[in-house]
């Protein structure tokens, strides 16, 4: 399964309409985001032109209200932090990197998703794998998501003007 990881799309949707294009052509089948989506609009565009499922925590400069994912019936909402099984994968998920440790007391993980930095980053720590798939909106660095495929474990960053 391709899995898509985005974080600070800052209200960015030309950007994250060429991302979900690509995803869509790519036969992308779940998107994980790392926070910092932003507004109402942004939320609705994502929910509404990604069919498959989504990932979700809440970044800190959210100003949709939390009550708001709920009409979404592909949106897990998974709070600030938390860890979840995709395609048989532990996947913890975090917006701020300070959140990355209580993902790691809460138990085993195969990959940790963060955002808040910006910067996209990839390290090894153990046996798990510690990602920063950028912003998709461009801020402070060139636009950019990763690219997980559960099946055989290859994960790239992509930056979305090479796409």
């Amino acid at each position: 399964m391709k899995v898509a990881i985005i974080s600070d799309i800052h209200d960015n949707l030309v950007n994250l309409e060429k991302c979900l294009a690509w995803s869509k052509a790519n036969a992308v089948a779940a998107v994980i985001c790392c926070g910092d989506i932003v507004n109402s609009e942004t939320l609705d565009y994502l929910a509404k032109n990604f069919k498959g499922t989504i990932y979700l925590v809440r970044g800190n400069l959210e100003i949709y209200r939390e009550i708001e994912v709920q009409q979404y019936s592909n949106i897990n909402y998974l709070g600030l932090a938390n860890i979840f099984t995709l395609d048989n994968k532990k996947i913890g998920v975090c917006h701020q990197p300070d959140l990355i440790k209580e993902i790691i007391r809460q138990g085993q993980c195969d990959y940790i998703f963060y955002g808040h930095t910006h910067q996209p980053w990839l390290k090894q720590e153990n046996s798990v794998k510690i990602v920063n798939p950028g912003t998709l909106g461009g801020v402070f660095y060139k636009a950019s998501f990763a690219v997980l495929d559960t099946e055989t474990g290859e994960l790239e960053l992509k930056l979305l003007e090479l796409i």
